[in-house]
C-alpha cells in the first residue's frame, strides 16, 4: 500500500468536527508548496497537506513529487492516476486517527495536478467531498472518472483558471466545466488573466466561496 507523508496543522478554535481543508500540491512540488495557503483558510479549520508517491524526476517534472504521469491535453496515464486514487482513498480514511480533532466535512483541492486529482477523487467517492478547489487543473479523462448527476450530487466545485495558461490550456478548463454543468453540478467558475500560477484575485475569491460552503455544510453560521 502507498503512503503519503502529510503535515497537518489544526487552526485556533479547532474542535471536534471542525471542517477538514486538504490541499493537494502540482507536479515537481512537495507537501510543502501549499502551506504558504494556511493563513489565508477559514478559521477554525484543519489544514492538512499530504505528499504525492511519486518522485518526479523519473517524468522530467523536476526534484519533487508528482500525483500522476501526465500524457498531454486531459490525459493522465491511467495507472500512476488510479494508484494515487487509491493511496488518497486509504490515506483519507485513516486520516482521522492521526488529528487532534474529530473532523467534520471535507474540502478537497489542489493546483494543477492537485486540482484535477481533487475533481477526479470527488467523481469517484460521490458525497464524500463537501467542496473541491480546483486551481488550474483539468477533467481527467480516465476510466473511472464519470461526470454524472449521481456522481457531482453533494458536492460544491471551485474552478479557478488562468486564460492564457500555457501548461493547462484554458480551452480544457471550458471543457470540464462544461461537462460538469452539464451533469447539474454545484460549480463556482471564476477566470483571471494569468497563466499557470494562483493569483491573489483568485484567492480571495476561492477562501470566500469555501468558507461560505464549509459553514453551510457544517449547518454552521459563518459569515461569507
Amino acid at each position: 500500500m502507498i503512503e503519503l507523508e502529510f503535515d497537518a496543522h489544526a487552526s485556533d478554535g479547532a474542535g471536534d468536527g471542525a471542517p477538514l481543508v486538504v490541499l493537494l500540491h502540482g507536479r515537481g512540488a512537495s507537501k510543502e508548496d501549499l502551506r504558504v495557503l494556511r493563513p489565508h483558510l477559514p478559521a477554525g479549520v484543519v489544514a492538512v497537506f499530504p505528499q504525492a508517491p511519486f518522485q518526479a524526476a523519473p517524468w522530467g517534472y523536476g526534484p519533487g513529487w508528482a500525483w500522476y504521469r501526465y500524457l498531454g491535453e486531459d490525459r493522465p496515464e491511467p495507472e500512476s492516476f488510479a494508484a494515487s486514487l487509491n493511496a488518497l482513498e486509504a490515506w483519507l480514511a485513516a486520516l482521522p486517527q492521526a488529528l487532534p480533532v474529530k473532523p467534520g466535512p471535507i474540502a478537497l483541492g489542489g493546483f494543477s495536478q492537485g486540482g484535477t486529482l481533487s475533481v477526479a477523487y470527488a467523481l469517484t467517492h460521490p458525497g464524500s467531498i463537501a467542496a473541491v478547489l480546483n486551481f488550474s487543473g483539468f477533467l481527467a479523462s480516465h476510466p473511472r472518472v464519470r461526470v454524472a448527476p449521481d456522481t457531482v450530487a453533494g458536492t460544491r466545485f471551485f474552478w479557478g483558471h488562468g486564460t492564457r495558461d500555457r501548461n493547462i490550456p484554458f480551452e480544457l478548463a471550458e471543457r470540464g466545466r462544461g461537462l460538469l454543468r452539464g451533469a447539474g453540478a454545484a460549480l463556482e467558475a471564476r477566470d483571471y488573466p494569468i497563466g499557470h500560477w494562483i493569483d491573489p484575485v483568485e484567492l480571495q475569491d476561492a477562501m470566500r466561496w469555501l468558507e461560505t460552503v464549509l459553514a453551510e455544510a457544517a449547518g454552521g453560521t459563518r459569515a461569507a
